[in-house]
């Protein structure tokens, strides 16, 4: 998603890119499968995407498309203390919104890239295409990246958008600050028995961060259980109807009971960060930089922003003149994400230990505080118009216009 977000945005500066994909190649009408998976059943990954991307997306001609396939807004949020009295609730009605964002299968967002990527000239997308090698700039500035076909590309500047495990970044030895949350995430999608009504719900149990998340069918949720890899994989071995009853009262039952569920994925959740997310020639983006807990769903939003700041930087420095593929030039993109970036995982850092304290004092207070929070609305407001998007820090391709 965030390579493919990338290579639009530089198209929008006159920038061609050639996209380089390991996985097989699509059906020739991403969006016609799409829709045939979409009579199936919903995608188990899921992403909750923010107003800032959605307006990136939109600049990009992609979000229309993701539109006609299926998306699903959230109006309301609920967050609450499952081991203590704490509660938070956002409305976007208070913020005089629409919605508070959507969460998209990533299959439509995907089809929706690959459909806008192939009615781009200055996008070519390569499939099956494993990189085995890349150079240091030659001479000429150029980087040769070589695939195990033994096919080779030059380009003045090689972007890396190959996710947590990023071969690119392993070839160009940037280091990482990295280490275990000590949680597994299960993921799946479960039907209610009561409606979600557009609210996105998020209780913070005993072991982790239990999300339910709001799709376009009233009784439809896709779920994220963060827990212990003990706890995790317990789960992932019972059968259906006994991991609805357990996943009724890890909620209880906000929505009723859980009465089916579809089948369910298991993933380590780790912390990562690349110490510098730069060379010549060289820039890494979206999860090849950083990865985070998903608590708050932030993780391809990063992304998406690393991909609007990339461009917004190589463009300015095409118009005047400079070598966008300098390291000089590609600091100001590190200046401008780094920073947004380590805040962010801070923050969830934070959150995760703040809420597996045991300790009676921090249990108080944490109650305490959300339940204060909840009265502050000036305060509230501003946390929720951050995590939406909303700020004026964002690269401009990012941000919403002005409405008088």
């Amino acid at each position: 998603m965030v390579g493919l977000a990338a290579a639009l945005a530089l198209a929008e500066a006159g920038i061609t890119s050639v996209v380089l994909e390991h996985g097989s190649a699509p059906l020739p009408n991403p969006c016609e499968a799409a829709m045939q998976q979409n009579e199936h059943g919903y995608d188990a990954r899921v992403s909750a995407l923010t107003c800032a991307s959605q307006t990136l997306l939109e600049a990009l001609g992609v979000w229309d498309i993701m539109a006609s396939l299926r998306i699903s807004p959230y109006t309301e949020m609920a967050v609450w203390d499952g081991v203590g009295s704490g509660n938070i609730h956002f409305s976007s009605q208070d913020l005089h919104e629409a919605a508070l964002g959507h969460i998209v299968e990533n299959r439509v967002t995907v089809a929706a890239l690959l459909t806008r990527a192939a009615q781009s000239e200055q996008v070519e997308l390569i499939h099956e295409a494993s990189v085995a090698g890349m150079s240091e700039p030659d001479e000429n500035g150029l980087r040769v990246v070589s695939c195990t076909d033994g096919g080779t590309f030059a380009a003045p500047l090689v972007i890396a958008a190959d996710g947590a495990n990023s071969n690119i970044r392993r070839l160009a030895s940037i280091p990482m600050w990295e280490w275990d949350y000590g949680h597994h995430a299960i993921v799946t999608t479960v039907t209610t028995e009561q409606p979600h009504q557009k609210t996105a719900w998020q209780r913070f149990t005993e072991t982790g961060p239990l999300a339910f998340l709001p799709l376009d069918d009233p009784h439809h949720c896709s779920i994220v259980w963060s827990t212990t890899p003990d706890h995790a994989r317990e789960l992932s071995e019972l059968d259906d109807d006994t991991f609805c009853q357990h996943l009724t009262r890890a909620f209880e039952g906000r929505l009723g009971r859980v009465i089916a569920t579809d089948a369910r994925g298991s993933f380590p959740l780790r912390q990562r960060h690349a110490k510098y997310y730069v060379k010549p020639g060289l820039a890494v983006i979206g999860d090849a930089a950083h990865t985070i807990h998903p608590l708050a769903g932030q993780g391809v939003n990063l992304g998406l922003m690393d991909a609007a700041a990339l461009a917004e930087q190589v463009s300015l420095a095409k118009q005047r003149g400079e070598n966008y593929a300098s390291e000089q030039v590609l600091k100001r993109f590190q200046r401008q994400r780094q920073c947004a970036n380590l805040q962010m995982a801070a923050s969830m850092e934070g959150f995760k230990r703040l809420f597996d304290s045991e300790m009676p004092a921090v249990k108080l207070l944490r109650s305490s505080g959300m339940n204060l929070l909840n009265r502050l609305g000036p305060v509230k407001q501003h946390i929720m118009y951050q995590a939406m998007g909303l700020g004026d820090d964002l690269p401009v391709i990012a941000r919403r216009p002005v409405r008088h």
